[in-house]
């Protein structure tokens, strides 16, 4: 059954709940499984509203990445085990990108998600695709967890369902190196990447604009949600409105909350929703919400399991119901401290409570620096581009 177009889609796939990168990985944790059971749980997700992802075909894939890297993949997973000369070329059997069962199929559906809501997208409307926000693979490289780029899958494929001008926000707390590396100096493209500073990949630097059209905003440690506000109305709501973009692209990783492992910003999740609300009063014509980062199963499923709530214009109430209790209560979190003894309103509640604090010179001086960038200003002049325009 075809959902209407009012309704926003969701598009999940069971692949998450059996298959993790490795039992000392961050990416052991359940997230899109956790975030499927806990909007079921609340009644939030109506079969009607939900697709399974399809598994995008190695064709599909060559739109952006390597023949020779797609086939490394394949054969990484039939053989569970790489070479030498492969893990030099393309990054896999690493530390960060192991070898594990799922490793071609887990990402291949990610990626099928993010092409056919470009797909579906033609039209208009809303999709949420959890599993996505891949932005680290590069065209011949796995790294930082990711074997694809699903955000870059996306934007090609809006662009080839007819989307002219696409905005791509991303408040990751790491840079969106991969997107950047796909989309550096293309003049229908803005991208924004919020990302803590002296962090992996350590790219995204302030001074670096990706040819023009790219705003990097390095914030420091402890970001609090008063920064982001700051952030969000000085600079992210601002020029994507001037941009005059039709299609939006919302990299939502969790990674930035407090909570998480994998870095040391201090955002309670109503900073994460604060932002999307915002990008929803744009009332673009297209808008994807992808995944991301998130290594806490608790605050990466409750502030997920928000992202859709809102976008379906749900009130999050302050307490869950027994179901979805049931769900978060029987969340394990394997060999780390926080998962031993996790507080009472990671079970109870979907909500943090707010993280507000001052509003640091250093960072109103980085987001004014920016303001004064022609991209954030919806201009960007071909001059400054490193692509021929002719």
């Amino acid at each position: 059954m075809t959902p209407p177009r009012t309704l926003p889609l969701f598009l999940g796939s069971e692949i998450y709940r059996g298959s993790s990168y490795g039992r000392w990985h961050p990416l052991r944790v359940p997230r899109v499984s956790t975030v499927m059971d806990l909007a079921r749980a609340m009644d939030w997700l109506p079969e009607v509203q939900y697709r399974t992802s399809p598994r995008a075909k190695p064709k599909a894939l060559r739109i952006w990445h390597t023949p020779a890297y797609i086939s490394a993949l394949e054969q990484a997973e039939r053989d569970q085990a790489v070479s030498e000369a492969v893990r030099e070329r393309h990054g896999l059997g690493t530390v960060s990108n192991p070898v594990y069962p799922e490793m071609f199929r887990r990402p291949c559906t990610a990626a099928g998600a993010s092409l056919l809501a470009g797909e579906l997208l033609a039209g208009g409307g809303v999709i949420y695709h959890p599993g996505g926000g891949t932005h680290h693979g590069m065209p011949d490289r796995a790294g930082g967890f990711c074997y694809l780029n699903d955000p870059v899958l996306a934007m090609l494929s809006l662009r080839r369902a007819g989307a002219r001008r696409i905005a791509y926000v991303d408040i990751d707390a790491h840079h969106a190196d991969g997107v950047e590396a796909g989309f550096a100096g293309d003049p229908d493209t803005l991208l924004i990447s919020v990302h803590e500073e002296k962090r992996w990949p350590f790219t995204g630097a302030l001074e670096e604009d990706g040819g023009g059209n790219c705003l990097n905003l390095p914030v420091p440690r402890d970001l609090n949600d008063s920064e982001m506000a700051h952030i969000r109305e000085a600079l992210i709501l601002p020029a994507v409105a001037a941009f005059g973009a039709d299609a939006l692209v919302f990299q939502c990783g969790a990674d930035a909350v407090a909570e998480d492992p994998l870095s040391r910003l201090a955002l309670s999740n109503n900073a994460h929703w604060d932002v999307l609300r915002g990008l929803i009063a744009l009332n673009v014509h297209r808008l994807l919400v992808l995944g991301g980062g998130g290594y806490n199963p608790w605050s990466v499923g409750r502030l997920w399991t928000g992202i859709w709530a809102l976008l379906n214009g749900h009130d999050i109430p302050e307490r869950v119901t027994l179901e979805a209790e049931e769900v978060l209560r029987a969340l394990r979190w394997e060999n780390a401290r926080a998962g031993k003894s996790p507080p009472e309103h990671w079970f109870t509640t979907l909500r943090d409570t707010p993280r507000p604090g001052p509003v640091r010179a250093p960072l109103r001086d980085r987001v004014a620096h920016l303001r004064t960038r022609p991209a954030a200003r919806g201009f960007i002049p071909r001059e400054k581009l490193r692509i021929d325009m002719s």
